[in-house]
């Protein structure tokens, strides 16, 4: 297929790219900055250079384009979030952000839109020994700080399922890790990177396997469908973190209880503290043909020795 891929050149949407590129596709990147659009050249996809927040200078960049689909995978987060304030940018992104990409599938024929999103939109709390499937309750509002953020990913959601003649698909991926090892390891040098003494589970994803799941989605997922992209082993973020640093030889994460961590970082440490839920993966193995190259955390992150 023709895919121009929003958010290319992402900690997601490198290894994004190059699946694509593997599998025969024909790749446009967005990039806001000529360093992005040479990037993407390297990686063997053409550019185009616009802001999607500002649709009619997106539109004029991308004339003369014709694609098959769209992928939507913006997010403005370049570390993790720890103010619910942090959150805003993406949250723009999932709203007017997949609007005006909408726009863009039309203005170039598009009709497949596959967008990111992510198993928070569950809720931001304790479910227990509650398996969440696509089926379970997705974006449902209730009443604190989370909401802004719960809106967001179901307004991407729903804009992808109902936009008339273009097939839908949203992907709710689990937390990411894998590309981003060498950054977590100079967090746990500056001693930056705190985790929860009794966080709860929560469901992750290698980058390379989100990747994949992308791929696949794109190619044989159904349209007005979502997809949990998650590994088969719930793990807390201490157990995750600690992984790492025993891999690379670097410090142990400073461990701190739940309520300071609460305190200090509103959204970020609430999501360590008190989150916790099991998510199933079994319609995306169903339905896409994907299974996790890595079913933990602990395949995906390789010994020292190794890098």
């Amino acid at each position: 297929m023709r895919v121009i891929v929003a958010g290319a050149t992402g900690t997601l949407g490198v290894p994004l790219v190059q699946h694509l590129v593997a599998a025969g596709h024909t790749v446009s990147g967005i990039a806001r900055t000529r360093e992005g659009a040479e990037r993407l050249r390297q990686l063997g996809a053409s550019a185009i250079t616009a802001d999607v927040m500002d649709r009619d200078r997106l539109l004029r960049a991308a004339n003369g384009n014709e694609a098959d689909a769209i992928l939507h995978e913006l997010t403005a987060l370049k570390k993790a979030p720890v103010r619910h304030s942090a959150m805003a940018e993406t949250n723009a992104l999932r709203t007017q952000g997949t609007t005006n990409l909408l726009d863009l599938a039309r203005e170039v024929g598009a009709t497949r839109f596959v967008t990111q999103s992510i198993v928070f939109g569950y809720g931001y709390s304790d479910h227990g020994t509650e398996v969440l499937t696509e089926q379970s309750p997705f974006g449902r509002l209730d009443g604190r700080p989370f909401d802004a953020h719960l809106a967001a990913m179901g307004s991407a959601e729903q804009q992808a399922f109902q936009a008339d003649g273009i097939e839908g698909i949203a992907l709710r991926y689990g937390l990411l890790y894998g590309e981003d090892v060498d950054t977590v390891v100079r967090m746990l040098r500056k001693r930056s990177l705190p985790v929860a003494r009794h966080g709860g589970r929560l469901a992750f994803v290698h980058h390379q396997d989100a990747a994949a799941a992308t791929v696949a989605a794109l190619e044989r997922g159904h349209g007005g469908q979502a997809y949990n992209i998650v590994d088969d082993t719930p793990a807390t973020f201490r157990d995750l973190i600690t992984c790492i640093a025993e891999s690379r030889h670097a410090p142990t994460p400073i461990i701190l209880p739940g309520w300071l961590l609460r305190l200090a970082a509103p959204y970020g440490g609430a999501v360590l503290a008190s989150v916790s839920m099991l998510v199933s993966n079994a319609k995306a193995k169903q339905e896409l043909g994907w299974a996790p190259r890595y079913p933990s955390f602990r395949d995906g992150i390789r010994p020292a020795t190794q890098w």
